[in-house]
């Protein structure tokens, strides 16, 4: 939340213009960047026309929440509107979706869709938006999760017309999704005397949904059984929910039309794909379409099958490989849900490949030719291996040699690092993925960042955390020899060693060793706190703390980080490996690292010159606490 006040302080502040002002120097404070133009302009236009609405109701007291961040993402609602119901006096929320669209035209296909000048593509009907963040609200705030019907949601689009807009009232069929424009000031204000009462302030209600608890993330494994099988378990917002849409409308096009279509859906970690691609595949299997899930991991893949289809061989049949379809005959599926394609290889074959399979076909080709509708997520800034080429360039132009329609879908919010967008961005400052250099962490409420001074004292953090019942997981980058499995009963190798502390890798293999849980299930099994994790079985997955421990292949010296080939024991690597390759190749495999804690990350550098910048931008360390205490401690 940027901007917290009574509507009758929020209207004279944008009278005087100081609150302007305000929001973007609370915005730079909490993203690490200045608001766009046209956010402020939003600002500047939209805000003050809510609040001569609210005043002229009579309700100058109900408090206004003004961007108010959605519980574990990075979105954040216009404004939320605090007070209490004239009715039953209970406290009452009015989330408020404020357009500046001045006309809208609804998508031929589908109404939960819309289409806006300059957008090129598709945007979600804004009546759909509100009615999606209050669900959400309610599944993720304690302060409102079981009471539903205290929050409800408007779009209020003043600048437009009732003609303007006649198109998208067709999905209006309850209180938590309400259209209203500037012709219908009246109504607009009728309907919110409605929820907030003329007579009582805003403000305990408001104190209330601030200190509601948040709701933990539901994980994406624990509910894949649900979520193919049954129902949807996540609440889809914005673009995830038009990412969503566009897939099951070309879906439909290619039964109608009998034609193909590539959807191409992009966006850095925890933006949802894989929460997207799991939806699509449950409904699609709901329907009784053809459609299979695949992905270049065998840690993501066997994971889906052991908990998704657990009960149902005809589900674990639906999680696939990518080199799954060389022999596959073309377009004998209607949809190919292709997660993490970032891990796309050049060609299917390997070493175990028989040699009449060995055609030198691209894999890309493959994958686009199995379906009517190819879908492919990725994040090109995962690639972790030499090899690995799923990119939007590629796959367009693969889809381009055949005269096959392409659609590409951004992702901008994120829901892992607790929905923290400064923290990502700190982490690709850090390792030099965008330019500026590395930035001082500056705390945003959101994600915890420390760093310890020990692997000692990284997992004894951990451990503290593993007994207040978060979950926790060390990894490491490929920097120590990964001795073979050991006998059953054995113990497993500590090959990790750092001074007088050692702990072993996970398990490569697909059985329990010693306690230790195979290794595509290293991230979910609460076993797996013992062991080391690298990133081939990190990658993909989430857990509430991150340890990460950098290791001699990436240091900082002076004023760089410099990468060393040379202390990497990763066998991908080969002496082919161009040094600029090995060199982006190492810092995606750090960024995938630092990205997997949902609740806070603790890193540790086996080199003291990095241990000290570390220390300088993130100007903390974690302190000895007891386990009840609730927030980490820090020496500054």
């Amino acid at each position: 939340m940027l901007f917290r006040a009574s509507a009758k302080t929020v209207a004279v502040m944008a009278l005087d213009g100081s609150l302007f002002l305000h929001l973007t120097d609370q915005f730079v404070h909490m993203h690490g960047y200045r608001p766009g133009d046209s956010e402020v302009r939003s600002w500047e236009r939209s805000i003050p026309v809510l609040a001569a609405a609210l005043n002229d109701a009579g309700l100058g007291d109900v408090e206004v929440l003004l961007e108010y961040a959605l519980p574990l993402n990075s979105k954040r609602a216009d404004v939320v509107l605090a007070g209490v119901h004239p009715g039953t006096g209970e406290p009452s929320y009015v989330v408020v979706e404020l357009k500046q669209w001045s006309q809208v035209l609804p998508h031929d296909d589908d109404p939960t869709l819309c289409h806006v000048d300059p957008y090129t593509h598709p945007v979600l009907n804004p009546v759909e938006q509100v009615r999606r963040y209050c669900d959400y609200l309610v599944n993720f705030n304690g302060a409102v999760a079981e009471h539903g019907h205290r929050v409800n949601g408007v779009a209020f689009l003043h600048n437009a017309t009732e003609l303007d807009v006649a198109g998208l009232r067709e999905i209006e069929r309850d209180g938590q999704g309400l259209l209203f424009t500037g012709q219908r000031r009246g109504a607009f204000l009728d309907h919110l005397r409605s929820k907030l009462s003329d007579r009582h302030p805003g403000a305990q209600a408001a104190d209330e949904l601030l200190s509601g608890a948040t709701v933990p993330s539901k994980q994406l494994m624990s509910v894949a059984a649900q979520e193919v099988r049954e129902r949807q378990q996540f609440v889809l917002l914005d673009e995830q929910q038009v990412a969503y849409r566009m897939v099951l409308n070309a879906v439909e096009r290619s039964k109608r039309a009998d034609h193909k279509e590539v959807v191409i859906v992009t966006g850095g970690p925890g933006t949802g794909k894989s929460v997207i691609a799991l939806q699509l595949l449950g409904e699609l299997y709901r329907r009784g379409v053809a459609a299979v899930h695949a992905t270049g991991s065998q840690s993501f893949t066997k994971t889906m099958r052991k908990v998704a289809g657990s009960r149902k061989r005809e589900v674990q049949d639906l999680f696939k490989y990518f080199n799954s379809f060389m022999t596959t005959e073309k377009n004998s599926l209607d949809a190919l849900i292709c997660d993490e394609a970032h891990r796309i290889r050049e060609t299917s074959a390997n070493r175990y490949t028989r040699a009449a399979l060995r055609t030198g076909r691209a894999q890309i080709d493959e994958l686009i030719d199995v379906a009517h509708v190819p879908v492919f997520f990725l994040d090109e800034h995962q690639v972790v291996r030499p090899g690995e080429m799923g990119t939007v360039a590629e796959i367009r132009e693969a889809a381009a040699r055949r005269d096959i329609a392409c659609h590409v879908v951004p992702l901008d919010s994120q829901f892992r690092c607790g929905g923290s967008d400064a923290y990502v961005r700190w982490v690709v400052r850090l390792l030099g993925l965008e330019p500026g250099g590395p930035v001082v962490w500056e705390p945003d409420d959101r994600m915890q960042l420390l760093v310890a001074d020990s692997p000692e004292e990284l997992e004894a953090f951990l451990d503290a955390r593993r007994a207040e019942k978060y979950g926790a997981r060390m990894s490491a980058g490929y920097c120590w020899r990964w001795s073979p499995e050991p006998k059953p009963g054995d113990p497993l190798p500590a090959d990790v060693v750092i001074g007088s502390w050692a702990r072993p890798w996970n398990l490569r293999g697909d059985r329990s060793v010693s306690g230790a849980p195979p290794s595509a299930l290293w991230a979910t099994d609460p076993a797996g706190f013992g062991q080391i994790g690298c990133v081939y079985t990190a990658q993909g997955f989430e857990y509430d703390w991150s340890g990460v421990i950098i290791g001699p292949d990436l240091v900082w010296r002076g004023d760089r980080w410099v990468t060393d080939r040379t202390a990497s024991k990763d066998p991908v690597f080969k002496r082919s490996t161009p040094d600029t390759d090995v060199d982006r190749l190492i810092r995606n495999t750090y960024k995938v690292l630092l990205t997997r804690g949902m609740v806070g990350t603790i890193v540790y550098s086996t080199d003291q010159e990095t241990r000290e910048k570390l220390r300088e931008l993130v100007s903390g360390r974690p302190e000895p606490r007891s386990a009840e205490a609730e927030e980490p401690v820090l020496r500054r």
